[in-house]
């Protein structure tokens, strides 16, 4: 349900590649934030209290509306970020995907089961279950306005909590849009998504509202910000924030498979991926072998607004200045640039950049480019790969191009990434299974898989004495000769292995 209370004001959406407004939405300042989170709780105790097979038959009916809108979707997505309509129509089957995994498997992921009590607590049984939060507030980012706020909306209505969404300024159409289709989906839990639009300034609204969680993917220093204000009551917080993703590839992969992986995770979405391909580290011995082919690949491509562009336009204009200021950077510290350089930055566009040699202490190696920019640096063995990949303040993903997936593995599980893949790029995106988050500047939690549903979640540990216990240690009548039998008992036990 889109929030229709009258706002203070109302902003304008622009295309990121023409200019031209797009639409206008409203403004939800505090007032009109909190009467979201009041509206959302008052329906969320139905929703909670339903059975998890009607729950997930609710989501399925919203998972075929959205499959139903794919083109009307992927069209504002496109419309909204620039990105080519192709690209934006992955995005939507991606969601697809993992709203139908959370949708299926937050019954057995969520129910209860039964735990172990140990020797002294024979007398009881014990269980463990997870209980909904209650209101999740969700501010969303506009490089995959779907696809990622997404992540925490449908595995938190699939954990039986509500939701009202925040997304971007710059893509505040693609927020709307979902809410309606629940709403159309699911009229009777309407009001359960809840979309609140407007700028920096909303966002702190929610963070202040009351809400039981929120979860927010955006820049380090935005997420301090509005942790603070969650610290001011309480909130726990999830935060995903960028990374600045490492490739090793190793003397022995599969160079073209490498080259053609690496030009795709690095100029995708113009490079404005989370888990987009940054640093490239290949040994000496292959190193230039993999530029010659990244540059060949990569030199073939070229942004633009038609549906056939490899990709589109930056869609935060302020990026611009953050990858030219890289680009130059580097080149000033001494790195060669293979393919473009500092005159690729042409607004609203960036050609793609090859740079080689970029010392590891430069902002093009240490800061988010979230930019068509990649790096490849020589390494001399995979020890050397694996420190400097290691070295970043961020940790979100990582990939590894091994000739044996098994050594590759072994390499993978060296990496501090929260997430990795072998012998690919962004693999592990595509497995609603698998939980996605990072550490360091990365931020802090999970969201997808089963991580992902109990993390909107609240564990409840429930013990029921089934017998009277042969010495009732919670007592103050247990004789003090029972409790002595009791300790050496235990003493006993655990002296042994």
């Amino acid at each position: 349900m889109t929030d229709t209370a009258p706002a203070a004001a109302v902003f304008a959406v622009h295309s990121p590649a023409t200019g031209t407004p797009v639409a206008e939405h409203p403004v939800a300042g505090p007032q009109e934030v909190s009467r979201a989170v009041e509206r959302a709780r008052s329906v969320q105790a139905g929703w909670a209290a339903l059975p998890a097979a009607r729950r997930r038959d609710h989501l399925l009916r919203w998972k075929k509306a959205l499959a139903g809108e794919l083109d009307a979707v992927a069209g504002v997505i496109a419309e909204e970020t620039g990105k080519p309509a192709g690209d934006a129509a992955l995005e939507v089957v991606l969601t697809l995907e993992h709203l139908a995994w959370a949708a299926r498997n937050a019954g057995s992921a969520l129910r209860r089961r039964r735990v172990g009590t140990g020797l002294f607590a024979l007398h009881q049984r014990a269980s463990l279950t997870y209980r909904p939060l209650g209101v999740v507030g969700v501010i969303g980012p506009w490089n995959y306005p779907l696809y990622t706020p997404m992540g925490s909306v449908g595995y938190a209505l699939a954990a039986g909590n509500a939701v009202v969404l925040k997304p971007s300024e710059l893509t505040p159409g693609t927020g709307v849009l979902l809410a309606r289709l629940f709403d159309a989906a699911v009229p009777e839990h309407s009001g359960l998504l809840t979309t609140v639009t407007g700028p920096a300034s909303t966002g702190d609204a929610l963070a202040r509202s009351g809400v039981d969680k929120l979860a927010f993917t955006g820049s380090p220093g935005t997420a301090r910000a509005v942790m603070e204000a969650c610290a001011r009551t309480l909130t726990p917080f999830l935060a995903e924030c960028g990374g600045k993703d490492a490739v090793i590839v190793t003397a022995d992969a599969d160079l073209d498979a490498a080259a053609d992986a690496i030009v795709w995770g690095a100029l995708s979405n113009a490079g404005q991926t989370c888990a987009g391909v940054e640093r490239v580290y290949a040994v000496r011995e292959i190193h230039a072998a993999l530029c010659e082919r990244v540059v060949e690949r990569a030199g073939a491509l070229r942004p633009g607004s038609e549906t056939d562009s490899p990709y589109g336009p930056m869609t935060l204009p302020a990026q611009l200045a953050v990858v030219e200021r890289h680009v130059t950077g580097a080149v000033a510290q001494g790195a060669r640039a293979l393919l473009g350089g500092p005159g690729s930055v042409r607004a609203p566009y960036v050609s793609p950049v090859v740079l080689t040699g970029v010392p590891e202490d430069a902002a093009a190696m240490t800061e988010e480019t979230f930019g068509p920019v990649m790096a490849i640096n020589p390494v001399a063995d995979v020890d050397e790969a694996v420190a400097r990949a290691n070295a970043s303040r961020y940790a979100l993903g990582a990939a590894v191009f091994c000739g044996s997936g098994r050594a590759g593995a072994a390499i993978a599980a060296r990496l501090h990434a929260g997430a990795v893949s072998v012998n690919s790029v962004l693999g592990f995106a595509a497995v609603p299974a698998l939980p996605f988050g990072g550490s360091r500047e990365s931020g802090f939690g999970r969201i997808h898989g089963e991580e992902g549903l109990r993390a909107f979640s609240s564990a409840q540990s429930m013990t029921v004495q089934r017998f009277a216990p042969p010495i009732a240690l919670t007592s103050f009548t247990v004789p003090a000769a029972a409790r002595e039998r009791a300790v050496r008992l235990a003493r006993s036990l655990h002296r042994r292995r």
